[in-house]
C-alpha cells in the first residue's frame, strides 16, 4: 500500500516513518509537516493510505481530510481523544493516540491492509471505454466465508459503524467494511448513497415521500448532505 505522513513536528513523523519502514506491505512515498503540501500531493497521486495528524495549526487533519472529494484511508494521529468521533463520522480507519506504539499502529496498519486488499479483491473490473460493471454480483466476505450477492437481490445497503447489513429478499447478510468503502464497490449508475447510513438501489425504489425512500415496507430516510446528488440521479436516471 503506497501511504504518506502529514504532520506537523518533525519528531513525530520521524517515529512514523521508523515504525512504518518495519512494515513491508507499506511504501512510504512521501512525509509532509506543511498539511497543504500533503493534500496537494494527494490530490495529484495514487494514495492507499494517510497517516494524518489531527491537531495542526491553519488547518486541523479533520478539516483536511473534509477537503478531499476522494479520500483514501486514514490513520489519525492525535495527543488526545477529543476529534475521535469526528474521524470516525468520516470513515477514519482508525484514530491512534500519541505517543505511538507499535504494537497499537501494527493493529491499525493490519486493519488497512484487509481493507484495501478487500475492496480490491471485490472491485467490478471496467474496460476503458465502458464504465458498466462487467458482473452482475459482488463477493462479499461474511465471517470465514466468501459470499456472493446478486446486484439485483439488493434492496438497501445499511452501515452500522464497521459493519454493513446488506439487506436482500427473506435475509440479511453482514459483513465488516465501511459504507464509504462498499460504495466505490457498487456501480454508480445503479446505486445511490441517500444518507451517511444507506445506500440503495435506484431501480428498487417504490415510492418517494417527503424525505423518504420507499423500497417494500422499508421506509429509507434521506440525509441533508445526499438530497442533491440524489435528485440529480432520480432526474438523470430511467429506473
Amino acid at each position: 500500500m503506497n501511504c504518506i505522513i502529514i504532520d506537523d513536528e518533525n519528531p513525530a513523523i520521524d517515529i512514523l516513518k521508523e515504525m512504518i519502514g518495519r512494515l513491508p506491505f507499506l511504501n512510504l512515498l512521501q512525509s509532509f509537516s506543511n498539511p497543504f503540501e500533503g493534500l496537494e500531493y494527494i490530490q495529484k497521486n495514487t494514495i492507499d493510505l494517510v497517516f494524518l495528524d489531527v491537531e495542526m495549526p491553519i488547518i486541523n487533519g479533520i478539516e483536511l481530510m473534509k477537503c478531499l472529494r476522494v479520500r483514501p484511508q486514514v490513520i489519525f494521529t492525535a495527543i488526545n481523544n477529543q476529534y475521535a468521533i469526528s474521524g470516525y463520522d468520516l470513515d477514519a480507519t482508525d484514530y491512534l493516540l500519541k505517543p505511538l506504539t507499535f504494537d497499537r499502529l501494527l493493529k491499525a496498519t493490519n486493519k488497512a491492509c484487509k481493507i484495501h486488499r478487500f475492496a480490491e479483491f471485490t472491485s467490478n473490473k471496467t474496460t476503458n471505454h465502458d464504465k458498466n460493471p462487467v458482473f452482475d454480483f459482488i463477493l462479499v466476505k461474511t465471517g470465514y466465508n466468501i459470499t456472493r450477492i446478486n446486484l439485483d437481490d439488493i434492496l438497501f445497503c445499511e452501515g452500522l459503524k464497521d459493519y454493513i447489513k446488506i439487506h436482500i429478499a427473506g435475509k440479511t447478510i453482514v459483513t465488516q467494511n465501511s459504507l464509504k468503502k462498499f460504495e466505490v464497490i457498487l456501480p454508480e449508475d445503479r446505486f445511490v448513497r441517500i444518507h451517511k447510513s444507506f445506500i440503495i438501489p435506484l431501480a428498487k425504489i417504490d415510492a418517494i415521500q417527503n424525505n423518504r425512500i420507499v423500497i417494500g415496507k422499508s421506509l429509507i430516510p434521506i440525509g441533508d448532505n445526499y438530497k442533491t446528488n440524489f435528485n440529480h440521479k432520480i432526474l438523470s436516471v430511467n429506473v
